[in-house]
């Protein structure tokens, strides 16, 4: 469920990594549904290799990125991660959990091969493994968070347009779109915590290059850094745009209020 509350909000517009997330999304509940449906072992197995799979994936995003994304640390990430091993620990115990020996009593040998009884059987046998295993993935996933952090903001330096889906937007000097956020005033940020670590602000004073006609400012955050702005609005860029001449996070509702790509010919109501 979270993988599935990310996709539509937000990482559906990331390139590749979007069309990962839905197709990680049904498997997920494909292999629910088969859980559901039967008891094998074999299910169970590859619905483990799966969670592992996962959490892989993220590990990989946010030590080297994968297809041009980088993870950053986030509270949906850190959640997603401990889910992840807590379903590859009780899904292995139960894939390793060997049938209750055939019984006389037809109802006793039936509890005796019940889900339950082979999750508690599978903790008196391999559990001892999974465990061992389950304490090393949260070890490598606790350290990569550490590593993890958030982005860097953005430094202000000279603005510049460019021309993004038919429009003339305005960019950082690295040429990245910027980004206003709707519940934003002129003078106040409402972007904090997991929110700036997707839309990192925009810090220091901007000047103005080419086609950069609007009004330059800042605001000061909370946390008392300088934040730049234009014709009244606070800027962002956004972690989903890996390249410049994206605008993936345009007209997203992300961290509770509408994204919108900064155009050029903007100005303050």
């Amino acid at each position: 469920m979270i993988h599935l509350d990310l996709y539509l909000t937000g990482y559906r517009t990331i390139p590749t990594i979007g069309w990962l997330f839905l197709m990680q999304v049904i498997t997920a509940f494909l292999l629910a549904a088969a859980m559901l449906a039967s008891d094998s072992r074999i299910v169970a197995a590859g619905a483990a290799g799966f969670a592992v799979a996962t959490l892989g994936g993220y590990l990989l995003s946010v030590w080297a990125g994968l297809f041009g994304f980088t993870e950053v640390r986030t509270t949906a990430g850190i959640t997603a991660g401990i889910v992840e091993v807590a379903a590859f620990a009780a899904l292995a115990v139960l894939a390793l959990a060997r049938p209750a020996q055939p019984q006389s009593s037809g109802s006793a040998a039936a509890a005796g091969n019940s889900l339950p009884a082979r999750v508690r059987a599978g903790t008196r046998g391999p559990g001892g493994a999974v465990a061992v295993a389950s304490v090393a993935a949260l070890v490598i996933l606790g350290v990569s968070i550490a590593h993890a952090g958030g982005p860097a903001p953005a430094a202000a330096g000279s603005l510049k347009t460019a021309r993004i889906g038919g429009a003339t937007v305005l960019t950082d000097a690295e040429g990245f779109t910027l980004y206003s956020f709707a519940p934003d005033t002129a003078t106040k940020s409402a972007c904090y915590g997991d929110c700036a670590a997707y839309w990192p602000p925009v810090t220091g004073t901007p000047a103005g290059g080419q086609g950069v006609t609007g009004r330059l400012g800042t605001i000061a955050r909370s946390d008392g850094t300088t934040q730049a702005t234009y014709n009244g609005h606070p800027l962002y860029t956004y972690v989903g745009d890996s390249r410049p001449g994206q605008a993936n996070g345009n007209n997203l509702d992300l961290n509770g209020g509408l994204w919108h790509e900064v155009t050029a010919e903007a100005r303050q109501p």
